[in-house]
């Protein structure tokens, strides 16, 4: 095990996490922006009609992703109805409603030591929200981060484990592969997605089976090559430090 020379993070229940999620909630945020309601959709309705859509939306989508732009333009058309807000602030206000995000423990003083030992970070996410909310989130609840970059499934249309995030990221960062580590608290989706491209795979378990699907999923996998395994992040600092006395 070497020094990286980056070190790329998943953001749910790895970075930060949201706490009370609330998809009706979100909802209910952006149903007070509906600016032309011809046909008088109620909340009832509308709440109704968005989580039932989205759910069928993810039950076939695979291991593609869905843009909340695209999701927020079906909805409109369907319901004939427009918001007073442009897309982009739609989502904000519909995120922050669901929930306004919290950090994971001890994120913060692991990037400090990151950002002053001179170890390049990066964030690759599956979500549906889009790389600016997200970066944005990202900026209000971790002023100290030094990510170089964010990207998310929504915008690259495959999810992890698929290689192509991985891929760009890479290209993004000017690395080969065995330069990189990836922290995630996904079996199938990080330490697989990362292990596949040549990184060099960072299990985090930081929260419980009853919070996280991902820690549930886990259960059921093995993993058959080198990889390190951590439940809190000044783990990661202890390692980073032994490499470094070596």
């Amino acid at each position: 095990m070497t020094k990286p020379e980056m070190i790329i993070f998943d953001y749910g229940y790895t970075i930060l996490y949201e706490p009370n999620n609330s998809a009706e909630n979100g909802n209910r945020a952006i149903y007070k922006y509906i600016k032309d309601n011809p046909g008088n959709v109620s909340f009832e309705t509308f709440n109704k009609t968005c989580i039932e859509m989205f759910a069928e939306i993810k039950a076939n989508r695979g291991t593609l992703e869905i843009h909340e732009h695209h999701f927020l333009r079906l909805l409109c058309d369907y319901l004939n109805i427009t918001f007073s807000v442009s897309l982009d602030e739609a989502e904000r206000i519909i995120w922050n409603g669901i929930s306004e995000g919290a950090v994971m423990p001890y994120v913060s003083e692991m990037l400090d030591y990151l950002n002053e030992n001179g170890i390049r970070t990066a964030v690759i996410s599956n979500h549906c929200f889009s790389g600016a909310a997200l970066a944005e989130r990202i900026d209000r609840l971790l002023p100290n981060n030094k990510f170089e970059f964010v990207l998310v499934s929504s915008e690259y249309v495959f999810k992890k484990p698929h290689s192509l995030m991985f891929e760009i990221a890479l290209k993004k960062a000017g690395l080969s592969a065995d330069k990189v580590w990836f922290c995630g608290d996904s079996i199938y989706c990080d330490v697989n997605g990362a292990h596949g491209v040549g990184m060099f795979p960072v299990l985090y378990e930081g929260s419980t089976a009853e919070e996280n699907p991902s820690v549930r999923d886990n259960i059921d996998m093995e993993i058959t090559f080198d990889h390190l395994h951590i439940h809190h992040w000044n783990e990661l600092i202890t390692v980073l430090k032994k490499i470094a006395d070596r």
